[in-house]
């Protein structure tokens, strides 16, 4: 599989968020502002690229050992490493988006989206560059949801709903609506 479609089927077919629904509480969480939403998509992307660059070799070292059950725990550890290394970058850096991100920095860590890029890359048999390209197109997909979402809630709160709409009901009534508008690139690749 090229290069280039693992990335269109990542970011368009296959959104880890809006076609997977994984990730969906940083999604639901971060996406009140742009600049955030960009910063925790920089984030994901970062730890998803570097998580898999490692937890591919730790992979064929667990199957070469014919241990590949400890795999789920040697890819949360990793992961778990790589987001405490954004966290102290973040912090030391830049402080406003450390602050704007809060708790969900940290849920980086269990964020479901991350695993499954890293698991999803050894379950399809894809090569190290292909794993990387894969981890990148799922990063981008990731922020693309979260920026496009960050805008609707924008125009949400513009809104005059009733007051049973408001807040968590409205959110998830555009979340779907903005998930079925990626169901419409199911089946192009």
């Amino acid at each position: 599989m090229s290069y280039i479609m693992i990335i269109v089927s990542c970011v368009f077919v296959n959104n880890i968020v809006l076609s997977q629904f994984m990730g969906i509480c940083p999604f639901l969480g971060v996406s009140k502002q742009v600049k955030s939403s960009v910063g925790m998509g920089a984030a994901v992307i970062f730890v998803m690229v570097c998580a898999t660059a490692v937890t591919y070799p730790i992979y064929l070292l667990l199957e070469r050992f014919e241990i590949t059950y400890l795999r789920t725990i040697a890819f949360i550890l990793v992961i778990a490493l790589f987001v405490q290394l954004v966290e102290m970058i973040l912090k030391k850096k830049l402080p406003p988006l450390y602050r704007a991100l809060g708790v969900y920095l940290p849920l980086i860590t269990t964020n479901c989206a991350v695993l499954g890029v890293t698991i999803g890359n050894i379950d399809n048999d894809y090569t190290f560059t292909q794993s990387l390209t894969n981890a990148f197109g799922t990063g981008a997909a990731f922020t693309l949801a979260l920026v496009l979402f960050s805008g609707v809630r924008a125009r949400i709160e513009d809104c005059d709903f009733p007051e049973t709409f408001k807040g968590v009901p409205a959110t998830m009534i555009a979340a779907a609506i903005v998930s079925l508008s990626f169901m419409g690139f199911s089946g192009i690749i």
